[in-house]
């Protein structure tokens, strides 16, 4: 593969990144071949050394939407540049996947239990004020003050948890960039 066969190939495979990207990648590219030809390699022995254009458009792809994860954290973008990631070979399918959907399975019970305990202890302090209404809606016959405190505590000790779990997804959402970008370096080198 000559220098222009390359270039084309890299400039056809970089087609979702912004234009100026593209630009300083191709340039780039287009130096290692002046500084190859300088030391007097043919073009075809550099493109051999560079790699797959393929390849290599692909981890500049994957970084880009870390970097753009990074830079606008939402779940849309997170979850592009995880699909992104997995996209570079089998070895991150299990690598980045898996780890992945485990934290977010961890998260998604660390949210219910704080819900499921806020929902409990508003239950239990409004069951107090309604139990001479509906006498057979608290099952647990306790003091009211009892009652009252419990369903305070529960519905307190809830609504930590989910402050907590907010203050864990901004961090999990960093410890997975970061773990994103250590895999990036390790498969592309």
């Amino acid at each position: 593969m000559n220098r222009i066969d390359f270039i084309n190939a890299l400039k056809r495979e970089l087609y979702n990144l912004p234009q100026s990207e593209v630009e300083d990648i191709l340039y780039d590219y287009q130096e290692h071949f002046e500084v190859g030809l300088s030391k007097g390699k043919t073009e075809e022995e550099i493109a051999e050394e560079l790699g797959n254009p393929r390849t290599i458009a692909k981890s500049y792809k994957v970084n880009y939407k870390i970097n753009n994860a990074e830079a606008n954290p939402s779940t849309k973008n997170l979850f592009t540049a995880i699909l992104a990631a997995v996209s570079l070979g089998f070895f991150n399918l299990v690598f980045v996947l898996g780890p992945f959907i485990g934290l977010l399975g961890l998260l998604v019970g660390v949210y219910g239990l704080g819900l499921g305990l806020s929902v409990a202890g508003f239950s239990m302090f409004l069951g107090t004020f309604l139990n001479p209404f509906f006498p057979g809606y608290m099952s647990i016959s306790l003091h009211p003050v009892t009652s009252i405190s419990f369903g305070i505590g529960l519905f307190a000790l809830g609504s930590l948890i989910l402050i907590g779990c907010f203050y864990l997804t901004k961090y999990l959402y960093r410890i997975v960039i970061r773990y994103l970008r250590w895999n990036m370096n390790i498969i592309t080198r």
